[in-house]
């Protein structure tokens, strides 16, 4: 996990001097175009990277604004099925990757079903959060995810991270409860990340409803994620793997507005979410 956060940090620096370079350029240029002012960065927090617009609003005038408003592009929502099918059955690979938070042994790797779906229920103190997990658009991230929850690997523990502005997640997962801590394997991206020809930063909107995969950079998913309780704009990066459930999407609502802990935006929430039992079927 240090490895990882390492890179982050280092791919977050290049990041900020390609947008400083950039914001020269734009402001040299006889017409401003107020969007490239708002180049996206990524943000490292709790082993998610997440895509996040830079304040420029002291540079742009109010029809400056009126412009951009008219010229910005729009975020377009992730699709739900890959564009292409896959094999009935595939490989994967789960190799090993820092110090286990909790004992699991590693999924299966062979002949894995890339056809229909799988229930997980994860029954907290607030309620039941259904979620529907689609192996044809993920078929090693649900198998990883289902083989967690058979062995108990997500039972009592806490969802460390809420969200509430920008992005709205809820995510969950790793057992140390910090954000840090994971399977002592990971495994690569699936769709929609698979499906790129070059790696993009362009968001996409994770809709509400929606469950992804949280990761420290591309190919280190392990066994947090992350639950869409509203539209979130996000860089393709994060296996997409299922659905939340109706009354799912209810019970975070209710810890959604109960909000973050000390009032932030961004960190614990202010009721404690933990995951007594993670069943499947």
């Amino acid at each position: 996990m240090t490895d990882n956060r390492k890179r982050g940090e280092e791919s977050l620096a290049k990041l900020e001097r390609e947008l400083k370079s950039r914001d020269r350029a734009e402001k040299s240029r006889p017409v401003k175009i107020a969007a490239a002012a708002a180049a996206a960065i990524l943000l490292i927090v709790g082993g998610i990277w997440f895509l996040a617009s830079r304040d420029s609003g002291e540079e742009i005038t109010a029809s400056d604004e009126t412009t951009t408003s008219a010229e910005a592009p729009t975020v377009e929502p992730l699709a739900m099925t890959r564009a292409t099918a896959l094999p009935d059955t595939v490989t994967c690979e789960y190799p090993e990757a820092g110090e286990a938070s909790r004992e699991i042994s590693t999924p299966p790797t062979d002949d894995v079903s890339a056809t229909g779906t799988v229930n997980v229920t994860l029954n907290t103190g607030q309620g039941p959060i259904g979620m529907e997990l689609d192996r044809t658009v993920a078929p090693c991230t649900v198998n990883a995810v289902e083989h967690f929850a058979d062995e108990g690997f997500y039972d009592d523990t806490v969802c460390h991270r809420l969200t509430t502005s920008g992005i709205f997640v809820l995510q969950c997962g790793d057992p140390s409860g910090t954000g840090a801590g994971g399977p002592g394997f990971q495994f690569a991206n699936e769709y929609p990340t698979d499906e790129l020809t070059e790696p993009s930063a362009t968001p996409v909107i994770y809709p509400r409803g929606s469950i992804a995969m949280a990761n420290a950079g591309a190919d280190t998913n392990g066994s947090q994620f992350f639950l869409n309780y509203q539209d979130s704009p996000l860089a393709p990066d994060y296996t997409y793997f299922g659905q939340i459930s109706e009354e799912g999407l209810a019970t975070l609502d209710q810890i959604a507005a109960t909000g973050v802990e000390g009032g932030a935006a961004d960190g614990a929430p202010a009721e404690e979410v933990r995951i007594e039992t993670a069943t499947v079927g």
